[in-house]
């Protein structure tokens, strides 16, 4: 691997939980815990979905305010599957 890479799991072994005594968790942590893409979970980030923080040039997401977030995320429901549109014929 060239040495100007950075390996996203450098500062942990892979499988490692995040550390418990740390008041924040990295967006990698949290796209961990959630089982989402480390992308995915950047673009809920930067979106205001997950509460976090910029410092300096990197995101943190305070622990509390975390779980506190995740205990009060709403699912929304599928729609109710409408009638055939036309041409259709409701055969699927």
């Amino acid at each position: 691997m060239p040495d100007n890479v950075i390996r996203l799991d450098a500062h942990r072994p892979p499988g490692q939980q995040p550390r418990v005594d740390a008041l924040v968790y990295s967006v990698a942590e949290v796209a961990e815990l959630l089982n989402l893409a480390l992308g995915g979970t950047y673009a809920l980030v930067r979106s205001g979905d997950i509460p976090a923080r910029k410092l300096g040039g990197r995101w943190v997401i305070p622990k509390q305010a975390f779980h506190d977030w995740l205990e009060n995320v709403t699912i929304e429901p599928d729609p109710e599957p409408g009638p055939p549109l036309p041409g259709q014929g409701g055969l699927f």
